[in-house]
């Protein structure tokens, strides 16, 4: 069988290029297309995939700008050619699912995500010139939503994302998460202390690691942040003397930051969560928002109410959401965590971390893509019967 894996951007190693190389292992032999590709930013494998780009390729330094080519994205996916193919899987958080296969040709979104920019984090991405730009995120939602219709099967990456492409492409999506390869990291010895909090991540609004450099101001405790983006000039400047910045790391030094951590503090709302995993996998715990994905992948302790967990069932503590209530509300919240956490630090237990991360193993992804498929082909077979039989 001839597969095409269309994947939105090549530019670094992140948890949806990950999955791209699972599906590399599921189909050996697949072409990737995508719209703009940095060789060496991805794995060796990845790169010797890569068959095609767009022309936002050959724009002079795109590979620094092409989030700002929002509006070239229906352009750019358009001339992608899949005749020939038997099967195309787009993994898409952007504009990959938008492609157009011919007639007959299967195609299956495996989805991290409805575009973010266009829909309900618009003002997280734009902030004031979200007003401005209001007729290019609405015409880009318009054909986004159109391009749902393009797509035979949907499958995401969490129950969160499931319910997000209900509400905005009106289609409903099986569930299959992401496989989390957690090889290269081992637990930490029990009993072993941790030396500070951590973050790691994206440097993004929507990350909120702003809230997190103020409650750490307040609390005085030492937090360590690994990660780059837009966002870490003004959070250096926010920080105490508490508060350490490493920029990004290789996995190698990641791994050391989990193991060392006393917990992961992680206020983002998100579609999945790998950092947490790979967290638990250390055999550290994570301090999270009641929130999105993080709900289906913590099994976390609430401090607001009563608890059906012990402290050494747990693998983390949730950050009750009250994103509604205004942002002394929300930092009281992520402060009462915190300290919940640190009364109960002794007790969280190694094994019950590395346990949950490893409920989202490569090999269950795998055995649960490999029993879709045989369901969507036989469905694909009943249907083709069926038109035959009135044909």
């Amino acid at each position: 069988m001839k597969v095409a894996l269309v994947h939105d951007w090549l530019t670094g190693m992140r948890g949806g290029e990950r999955c791209l190389q699972a599906f590399l292992h599921l189909y050996p032999q697949a072409d990737i297309f995508t719209l703009l590709h940095v060789p060496g930013s991805t794995s060796e494998l990845i790169d010797s995939h890569v068959k095609e780009t767009s022309f936002l390729q050959k724009i002079p330094g795109a590979r620094k700008i092409y989030r700002l080519c929002l509006p070239l994205y229906p352009s750019a996916v358009r001339q992608f050619d899949f005749s020939g193919y038997d099967l195309v899987i787009s993994l898409s958080h952007a504009a990959a699912k938008n492609i157009r296969v011919p007639l007959g040709v299967p195609h299956i979104c495996y989805c991290f995500t409805p575009m973010r920019y266009v829909w309900d984090q618009a003002q997280f991405y734009f902030g004031a010139l979200t007003p401005l730009l209001w007729p290019v995120i609405k015409a880009i939602r318009a054909w986004d939503r159109r391009g749902s219709d393009g797509v035979d099967d949907f499958v995401a990456i969490s129950d969160f994302v499931a319910a997000r492409i209900r509400c905005f492409y009106r289609r409903t999506a099986e569930v299959i998460y992401p496989p989390v390869d957690t090889s290269w990291i081992d637990p930490v010895e029990s009993g072993r202390p941790g030396e500070a909090f951590l973050y790691a991540g994206a440097l993004v609004p929507y990350k909120r690691v702003d809230r997190v450099v103020e409650a750490f101001n307040l609390m005085g405790e030492r937090l360590w942040i690994v990660g780059r983006g837009p966002e870490e000039k003004r959070l250096r400047k926010m920080a105490g003397p508490n508060i350490e910045f490493f920029g990004h790391v290789p996995d190698r030094e990641l791994s050391s930051f989990y193991r060392r951590s006393r917990a992961l503090v992680f206020p983002g709302t998100e579609d999945f969560g790998l950092i947490p995993l790979e967290c638990m996998a250390a055999g550290r715990p994570v301090i999270a928002l009641h929130d999105g994905a993080l709900r289906e992948t913590l099994a976390g302790l609430k401090p607001w109410t009563s608890n059906e967990l012990l402290p050494a069932q747990a693998s983390g503590v949730f950050i009750q959401n009250k994103q509604g209530d205004g942002e002394k509300a929300q930092l009281d919240s992520l402060l009462t965590s915190v300290y919940y956490f640190i009364r109960h630090e002794q007790q969280f237990q190694v094994d019950s971390c590395v346990r949950q991360a490893r409920a989202f193993s490569p090999q269950r992804f795998f055995e649960a893509w490999e029993t879709f498929i045989a369901a969507v082909d036989s469905d694909s077979r009943a249907r083709e019967n069926i038109r035959k039989q009135y044909a």
